[in-house]
């Protein structure tokens, strides 16, 4: 596989990851739901802005909020020297395909944190405002700092609702159960998607290199 390839998977994962989040951001108010198949339908897009990590899960207040985002960064100049490396050495064409699935998302959801509070409007519940980028109102400025941006999350999946836990079951027994409940975008599905088939198919993936090291050795 040449280097072009997860190169041109990165981009089109950036490109419909931010097209979203950047259509999301400035046409949704924060809260905003709407259902897009059916009345009752499972698939909605539900706009939230996301502080922590993947599927809206938080890390530690405003300085958890920054080590996330340099953890983001230094992750995302790893993972370039890495897809960089694992081409070169020629690993298996599943593998690169499935890590750059997660260096995409790693870096759609590092451009959040980055950028967004520069360039976008706060986003409140209260008003139901939609964000403007900031050259739309004269440039009056972002809701956050370098680093301190929001994660713009949209999909959401309620596919069981207004189910409880049986009362059987220890400690959450009579809790109301949803499945799936979190929130997330593009860069989080890319993530999860690449995670999940290197767990699948890590013996197709990893077992012809180790079996290849073993008979140049004997």
């Amino acid at each position: 596989m040449k280097l072009r390839v997860p190169f041109l998977l990165t981009l089109l994962i950036l490109l419909i990851d931010q097209g979203l989040k950047i259509y999301i951001k400035t046409h949704y108010f924060l809260g905003e739901e709407h259902l897009v198949i059916g009345s009752q339908s499972w698939f909605r897009l539900h706009f939230i802005e996301n502080e922590g990590m993947a599927y809206g899960w938080k890390f530690g207040g405003e300085w958890g909020k920054m080590a996330l985002t340099l953890f983001r960064l230094v992750a995302v100049v790893f993972g370039t020297w890495y897809i960089s490396m694992i081409v070169r050495k020629k690993y298996h064409p599943g593998f690169i395909f499935c890590a750059t699935l997660i260096y995409a998302g790693a870096i759609g959801n590092l451009i959040d944190s980055l950028f967004y509070g520069m360039i976008f409007e706060n986003s409140d519940p209260f008003t139901q405002n939609l964000a403007l980028p900031i050259w739309e109102d004269g440039f009056t400025g972002g809701y956050a700092s370098f680093l301190h941006g929001r994660v713009v999350d949209m999909f959401y999946f309620p596919i069981i609702t207004d189910a409880t836990i049986p009362g059987w079951v220890p400690i959450w027994g009579g809790e109301p159960f949803e499945f799936f409940r979190p929130v997330f975008n593009v860069a989080d599905a890319s993530i999860s998607m690449g995670v999940f088939i290197i767990f699948l198919f890590q013996r197709v993936f990893f077992e012809p290199e180790a079996t290849e090291k073993e008979a140049m050795a004997s």
